[in-house]
């Protein structure tokens, strides 16, 4: 049997922020309500019953499944085949379903179905995190910065020790060049969780484009002792360092960034969302390497 309060959160931190267009009733934002009291007993479930049984192998197919589109496929068969079943455990597993079967949908960029589906499961599973957590991924990477904030919120009200709800709630205030508060935000995530070192390199960011710089890199460096080959502190420093003059340096750090989307100007941007004052330093860097290993070589 699935353990169902051990299945997976969909806690995307960063996102493609794919352009959308929603159809108008997808579009219509509907705040979530989040009851965890409403969460069904999962010991009263009968362990004999075959659909049951047959719902969760399919429940851990999907998990399981080797791509993303094999992931949509399965969740679809499950909702199809259970959606309509009156057994107590129906929405327990259909609203996971659902949720789930919105991320595989969105990480396919199908924003407008996915936020169908994210709908459906706060509908079906009103005690879940989940779902609004991920709802509010999609608002924030389709630009839709106050419906994000609100799901954080309401994340956050029912669960405020959600590591993840304080840094997706950074992700928005850095989006909206709110430098101090998602620095803020940042930090309550590295309290709640000290190894979530994501929150860490997202704070770097806030403070960077914040004008602290030189906490902003002290902290960068901070956290490549503990995680030294962590590309994003290590792009960032790089960035910092031929800013301030410390060619050198930033030369070295960038030679053990081992990740080549760290040079892409548009991923930086739109992608990873860097503020664009260090997306500007690291690709004035990289020019400027460019032109004297050129010059070199002629």
């Amino acid at each position: 049997m699935v353990n169902f309060t051990a299945l997976s959160k969909q806690h995307l931190l960063q996102g493609c922020r794919a352009p959308a267009v929603f159809r108008a009733a997808e579009a219509e934002y509907k705040p979530a309500q989040i009851r965890l009291d409403l969460a069904p007993d999962q010991s009263k479930y009968n362990p004999t019953d075959e659909d049951l049984r047959d719902a969760a192998g399919k429940l851990q197919l999907a998990l399981n499944a080797e791509n993303v589109k094999d992931e949509e496929r399965l969740w679809t068969e499950l909702i199809n085949k259970y959606d309509g079943s009156t057994a107590p455990w129906r929405a327990d597993i259909v609203g996971r379903a659902y949720g789930n079967r919105g991320n595989a949908r969105s990480r396919q960029g199908k924003m407008d179905i996915a936020l169908v589906d994210y709908n459906r499961a706060i509908q079906i599973c009103p005690w879940s995190v989940d779902p609004v957590l991920n709802r509010g991924v999609l608002y924030e990477n389709t630009g839709r910065y106050d419906e994000a904030e609100q799901d954080y919120r309401t994340v956050l009200e029912a669960m405020p020790n959600d590591p993840s709800g304080w840094n997706n709630l950074g992700n928005v205030a850095l989006a909206q060049q709110k430098w101090a508060e998602s620095a803020g935000y940042y930090q309550k995530a590295m309290q709640l969780a000290p190894a979530f070192s994501f929150a860490g390199a997202n704070r770097t960011l806030a403070l960077y484009a914040g004008g602290q710089t030189n906490e902003a890199m002290r902290e960068m460096r901070s956290l490549l002792r503990r995680y030294p080959d962590f590309d994003d502190p290590r792009a960032a420093l790089a960035a910092a360092e031929w800013e301030r003059g410390q060619y050198e340096r930033a030369e070295g750090d960038w030679n053990r960034v081992q990740d080549p989307r760290y040079a892409d100007k548009e991923w930086l941007l739109k992608t990873r969302r860097w503020p664009a004052t260090l997306c500007e330093a690291l690709q004035a860097f990289l020019e400027i390497r460019m032109t004297k290993r050129g010059n070199s070589a002629a």
